[in-house]
């Protein structure tokens, strides 16, 4: 019964409906953040999801009713709700989810009152401005800028602008005219609950590299336990036997056990050790 969404206007009650609708076709729900995304940007991405994923933008609200009816562990979701929200629908798992919407991120210029997502650095060098109205400009946005060789050149590295601090206009206007665009625009996933879960951005920002070199490193260490440990495996047991071999042929040798197997080894050491004395005996 949708308690939450009776007193709704008919086409408003449609938006929630087909939440819902979705809702149950789909395996993973999830909330993306529409904030800044030029109108083109938004139809590539659809286009580029075609197939895997539906996005559904409506009202904050409606988004809310909608949870709120469905009820259980995706209520929880309506806390996750800012900005300007839009739902996500696929069958992919939260990770393969994520990763799709960390591809359609593009680089574009920052705009004045936006907080930098990273250091902002300049790099010290030579620009293409020639000397004018530009030498002050930069040197207003705490850029230290001169005029060498009938071109403008930034004199030192400089850290513009520290990640989390808003940009001013005045940088702004700067970074456009010096081509560099801090900002990532695109879908930023707020949150996704997957059969049960409730997985956040932090918790799916995983570095696959860095994971697979964990893996591969705890995967070499479980063996060479298994090995010296004797813990006999299905993937350990040839290189167990080797290694009991190897040992037990070593403390033949070192006790002169006579064995058909190990003689020559003995006889080996044995005359080694002879040559050795040999070299310490001085004749007079």
């Amino acid at each position: 019964m949708a308690l939450y969404t009776h007193h709704l206007p008919t086409w408003k009650k449609d938006e929630v409906a087909e939440i819902k609708k979705n809702a149950k076709a789909y395996t993973l729900i999830g909330l993306v953040d529409m904030y800044g995304i030029p109108a083109q940007q938004v139809q590539q991405i659809r286009r580029n999801l075609r197939g895997k994923a539906v996005i559904k933008v409506t009202r904050n609200t409606l988004i809310k009713h909608a949870f709120e009816d469905i009820g259980g562990d995706v209520k929880n979701l309506t806390q996750y709700i800012s900005g300007h929200s839009a739902i996500i629908f696929t069958n992919d798992n939260p990770f393969k989810l994520f990763k799709a919407l960390e591809k359609t991120k593009t680089k574009m210029a920052a705009k004045a009152g936006e907080k930098a997502p990273e250091d902002i650095v300049i790099e010290k060098g030579p620009t293409s401005f020639k000397p004018g109205p530009i030498v002050g400009e930069l040197q207003q946005a705490g850029i230290p800028a001169a005029i060498e060789g009938g071109k403008v050149k930034i004199r030192e590295t400089k850290t513009v602008v520290k990640k989390g601090a808003v940009i001013s206009a005045k940088l702004a206007t700067i970074l456009a005219k010096l081509d560099i665009k801090p900002m990532d625009v695109g879908l930023a996933l707020q949150v996704a609950y997957h059969e049960g879960g409730i997985f956040e951005p932090s918790v799916l920002a995983v570095d696959e590299t860095v994971i697979l070199g964990q893996i591969q490193l705890a995967a070499a260490q479980a063996f060479n336990l298994s090995v010296n440990a004797a813990i006999p495996t299905k993937d350990t047991m040839d290189a167990i036997l080797t290694k009991a071999v190897r040992d037990a042929r070593g403390l033949a040798v070192e006790a002169a056990i006579y064995e058909k197997d190990v003689i020559d080894a003995i006889i080996g050491k044995a005359y080694r050790e002879s040559q050795a004395i040999n070299g310490l005996v001085i004749i007079i």
